[in-house]
C-alpha cells in the first residue's frame, strides 16, 4: 500500500524535526560542558569559594543561562565579581543567583522589595518570633504570629522570600551561625506547613555579623528573624544556542 502524499510529507517533516532536536542536544551538551569548565576557572580566579554554576534547566537540558549557588559567606562585591566573570564567558547568557538576584547579559537587573515585606515588618515590629532558649524550637506562643506572617506573605507567592536568622554576639560565631540558620530553617518549615512553597524560600544563617543599627552586638534584641520579599525578573532558561541539523 502506498502512502498518500500528505502522510508521507508529514512523516518526513516529523523525521527532520526529530533529527534536528537530537542533533541540537548532542551539539549543546559539549558547549555547556565547556562553559561549565570555564566557569569553574572564573570562580576560582575571583575567590568565589563555595560558589557553583549549573548550566542546565530544571529538566536537565543543557542551558547557556547558569544558575549560581553558594558563597553565602562571601561579601557582595566578591559575589558580583564572580557573576561578572562568568557572564563574560563567550556563549553565556543571563546569569542567575538561586537567591533571586539576576544578572542579565552582564548587567545587574535591580530587584524590588514588595509590599508583603512591609506587611511582615509591621507584624514583627510589634511582636517577636520567639524560640526556646539556645534552641531552634519555636515557642508555642509564636504560632499565632506565624499564621499572620504566612497570611501576609501569601499574596506575593511567586517572588523570592528570604529568611535570615540573626543572633547576638554571645558565644562562638560558629555556634551562632549554626543556631541562626537552624532557627531560619524552623521558620521556613513552619511557613511551608502554612502553604508557602519551599521553592520560593531562601534561608540564611547570619549569626552576629549584622546587628541592628545602634545596638550593641551583645544586645538580646539582635536575636531575630528578618524577611526580604523581592520581585524577580523571570528568565526562562533556553538550550545552548547552536545550529541544529537542517
Amino acid at each position: 500500500m502506498q502512502l498518500r502524499p500528505t502522510i508521507a510529507t508529514s512523516a518526513g517533516a516529523l523525521l527532520v524535526i526529530s533529527l534536528a532536536l537530537i542533533g541540537s542536544a548532542y551539539s549543546a551538551a559539549p558547549l555547556a560542558q565547556r562553559m561549565d569548565d570555564l566557569a569553574k576557572d572564573a570562580i576560582a580566579q575571583q575567590g568565589g569559594r563555595g560558589i557553583t554554576a549549573r548550566f542546565a534547566t530544571n529538566g536537565g537540558a543543557p542551558s547557556r543561562h547558569p544558575l549560581l549557588r553558594g558563597g553565602t559567606r562571601l561579601d557582595d562585591g566578591t559575589r558580583a565579581k564572580v557573576a561578572e566573570a562568568i557572564s563574560a564567558i563567550p556563549g553565556v547568557g543571563g546569569v542567575r543567583w538561586a537567591d533571586g538576584s539576576i544578572m542579565a547579559e552582564r548587567q545587574v537587573v535591580p530587584i524590588a522589595p514588595m509590599h508583603c515585606q512591609e506587611d511582615v515588618e509591621a507584624l514583627l515590629a510589634a511582636r517577636t518570633l520567639r524560640f526556646e532558649e539556645a534552641s531552634s524550637a519555636i515557642d508555642p506562643a509564636s504560632e499565632e504570629l506565624l499564621d499572620e506572617v504566612a497570611a501576609a506573605l501569601r499574596p506575593c507567592l511567586g517572588s523570592i522570600i528570604a529568611i535570615d536568622g540573626h543572633t547576638d554576639s554571645l558565644g562562638s560565631e560558629a555556634a551562632n551561625i549554626a543556631l541562626s540558620k537552624a532557627r531560619a530553617l524552623a521558620v521556613e518549615q513552619a511557613l511551608f506547613k502554612r502553604g508557602i512553597p519551599h521553592d520560593g524560600m531562601r534561608v540564611r544563617g547570619v549569626g552576629s555579623r549584622e546587628p541592628i543599627d545602634g545596638l550593641d552586638e551583645a544586645d538580646p534584641a539582635n536575636r531575630r528573624i528578618e524577611f526580604s520579599v523581592i520581585a524577580t525578573v523571570p528568565l526562562a532558561p533556553t538550550p545552548v544556542d547552536t545550529p541544529g541539523a537542517r
